[in-house]
């Protein structure tokens, strides 16, 4: 009778073995394609703070899920690491060196492997070259070198700009570093800072797979409040802050405050004196939009600064919008609205692909061509 029972154990042992176990390569379970891979930077160049992989789906309805392996060294055995069911799996901490995938079921019978990903530090972007800044009233505008991009656009995917306080008295960043965003364009505004308040800047360059380049030059800045160096956005960008108005007189009184001068307004508001549209080739225009308001270009070469502009010309305006061009001064007549026009200058001291910076003055004497700063 026990030898009959252990020949029936012997004749099982198979069919039990294969509820679990089963040879990948005899099940038709679809083989995960188009695996890749994205890592999530933490602003020092250094390391990775997680991995996200994605792969293609399936609707193959025998799929219940997949299974993530890895493991740290190319000499290495894989582990299993975790199951999701979504064509995605993210890994917290610092990745491992190799990923694959598989399909499994219901019963957890697996297809077999993806192909292997490897987390290849060398596709990290050269770092930005250089970093400049402009102080503005309560903002910097900073630009860099469009190095990253240009080295290997295919690559590129963004960049991302940090900043911390800046200790003038010792000369040194603080360590409080943190991100103030991301922008695909080699400049960026970082604004709502405090005036008189100064703080150190760098900006990295990150790859299409996560990978963070070590940091530009650490450049540090003030922001400040003045006629110079004020910021207009293109209206096809942001319409708030694409208008600007030399003077509102909100008293009626005939003179002019701190708080009646140099207004930022709607792009399309029909009280801004003019207003920054950007063409289809990407080129920023200086257009009249208030009634009144007409614009002449200042000479027939760049102005070195704003106090070049002493004298308002005597003709040549027109209600017709003119190119910003980095340098060139720009003269503007408004209607005073009491019978007597009045200048206002500009200069532009940059322009980038979705906003420029000026310097301004504006007279407020009836009729006088007389250019002289805001007081």
């Amino acid at each position: 009778m026990r030898a009959a029972a252990a020949l029936l154990a012997v004749l099982l042992l198979p069919a039990c073995a294969d509820q679990f176990y089963t040879d990948p390569s005899s099940t038709d379970l679809p083989i995960p394609t188009g695996l890749s891979y994205e890592l999530e930077p933490v602003g020092t160049g250094t390391s990775p703070s997680g991995i996200l992989l994605r792969w293609s789906s399936t609707s193959d309805p025998d799929v219940s899920g997949w299974n993530v392996y890895s493991r740290g060294t190319s000499g290495e055995s894989f582990s299993y690491r975790g199951s999701t069911s979504s064509p995605s799996f993210h890994d917290a901490g610092a990745p491992f060196l190799q990923y694959y995938v598989v399909s499994a079921d219901y019963s957890d019978v697996e297809s077999e492997p993806s192909e292997i990903i490897t987390v290849d530090e060398r596709l990290a972007l050269a770092r930005p070259a250089s970093l400049t800044s402009i102080s503005l009233d309560g903002a910097i505008a900073l630009a860099w070198s469009d190095n990253a991009y240009e080295g290997a656009p295919a690559a590129f995917s963004h960049y991302r700009v940090y900043s911390a306080h800046y200790d003038l008295d010792a000369g040194l960043c603080e360590t409080d570093w943190g991100l103030e965003g991301t922008t695909v364009a080699p400049e960026f505004i970082v604004g709502v800072l405090t005036n008189g308040v100064p703080r150190c800047f760098a900006v990295t360059a990150v790859s299409i797979e996560g990978y963070e380049s070590l940091w530009s030059p650490v450049k540090d800045d003030t922001p400040r409040p003045d006629a110079r160096n004020v910021l207009v956005y293109s209206r096809q960008t942001q319409d708030a802050g694409s208008g600007f108005r030399f003077w509102q007189d909100l008293d009626l009184d005939g003179r002019a405050d701190g708080n009646e001068l140099g207004l930022a307004k709607s792009g399309l508001s029909l009280l801004a004196d003019f207003s920054i549209e950007r063409t289809v080739d990407g080129g920023l225009w200086l257009t009249p939009r208030r009634s009144g308001t007409t614009l002449a270009v200042y000479g027939a070469v760049p102005v070195a600064d704003l106090t070049d502009i002493d004298w308002a010309p005597l003709n040549g305006y027109s209600a017709a919008a003119a190119e910003a061009v980095p340098g060139w001064g720009y003269v503007f007549e408004t209607d005073g609205g009491d019978g007597y026009s009045r200048f206002g200058a500009v200069r532009v001291t940059h322009v980038g692909q979705t906003f420029l910076i000026l310097d301004w003055a504006f007279q407020t004497d009836p009729g006088n061509p007389e250019l002289v700063g805001p007081k």
